[in-house]
């Protein structure tokens, strides 16, 4: 009898590494982490990933046989295969391809992990179906993949999709990245924060979140009060839900998709950030976009969506190779 044909899905953070073993179906069929030591060198790193990636398969490999690997990780270059000074690694470049290449012989595919939360929402998740859409990671900053005609949208570098990395303010607040106003200083789960702290110099609306300081902060004790109706709260979602909306907006004219997707831990507020975000970009958009683009939340969050996105990523090429569908 013919062994179940899985990928090895890997995830790398920059505090910690998931990886599992995904099937055809989106099932993951074992799967662990590891820290990811930012400031170990990147060889090192690999060597214990495959170690450890080794004794997990040793749990199914009777019943599976490994058939290619796919990564998602900050800064990484679909087309060279590698990952270039990713934030939060002390790592300048590194030839991921070469790397896993000493330990494995199957197909590898690399790209950023909001592309692969792409993927894995077109495989797996609320975009089955779709050939047109945007999936919008809303973390500690803002990532995005856009699909278009059914195919992932790299550009001619590989690093395409960066739309956090668009401008609200050019005189607005300054970005990890160097920039000032970018979009994911202010929808994010920090610019969320930002903006209740801001509010709070600039604002006499009363709120319990006053009492926090800035380290004290998180988009979870800010969700939590705006649950509980507190202005100050309601007041910095609304703000965040606005401009979120408006370069949404932008983006629809841009590439027209059938729906947004959205996932990562801010996603998890829900309605009281997708309504002004819809209500924002409804107003803002184009005439002939209005009404049609549906807003969504990932259906992938209670599933391991990393690991699944990452191991999408190498169905799919894997798919194209053999010519299936």
């Amino acid at each position: 009898m013919p062994k179940l044909q899985v990928v090895l899905g890997i995830d790398i953070g920059g505090t910690n590494t998931k990886f599992g073993y995904v099937d055809r179906e989106g099932h993951c069929l074992a799967g662990t982490s590891i820290q990811t030591g930012a400031d170990q060198p990147a060889q090192q790193f690999f060597n214990q990933l495959q170690e450890n990636a080794k004794s997990l398969l040793e749990n199914i490999e009777e019943e599976c046989e490994l058939a290619g690997i796919g990564i998602g990780a900050p800064n990484a270059n679909y087309y060279k295969g590698t990952i270039e000074n990713p934030p939060n690694l002390k790592w300048e470049y590194v030839d991921v391809k070469a790397e896993m290449g000493r330990y494995y012989k199957v197909p590898l595919a690399i790209t950023n992990d909001a592309n692969a939360a792409a993927l894995g929402e077109m495989f797996f998740g609320a975009a089955r179906g779709m050939k047109d859409f945007i999936v919008i990671t809303l973390g500690t900053g803002l990532g995005s993949g856009i699909v278009a005609n059914g195919e992932l949208i790299y550009g001619a570098d590989g690093f395409a999709g960066e739309i956090g990395h668009t401008i609200v303010d050019p005189n607005g607040r300054r970005c990890g990245c160097g920039k000032l106003g970018c979009l994911e200083t202010y929808a994010s789960a920090t610019g969320l924060c930002r903006t209740v702290l801001e509010l709070s110099c600039h604002s006499n609306l009363p709120s319990e979140l006053r009492y926090f300081s800035a380290a004290e902060l998180t988009s979870e004790l800010v969700y939590q009060a705006a649950l509980r109706g507190d202005p100050l709260a309601c007041e910095a979602f609304d703000f965040t839900g606005r401009i979120l909306g408006v370069k949404l907006a932008d983006s629809v004219a841009h590439l027209s998709p059938e729906a947004i997707i959205f996932s990562g831990g801010l996603a998890e507020a829900g309605d009281i950030l997708f309504k002004p975000t819809h209500k924002s970009m409804e107003e803002q958009l184009f005439p002939i976009f209005r009404n049609r683009v549906k807003l969504l939340r990932s259906e992938l969050t209670q599933r391991n969506p990393a690991v699944l996105g990452a191991g999408a990523l190498i169905w799919d090429v894997l798919q194209k190779k053999d010519g299936t569908p």
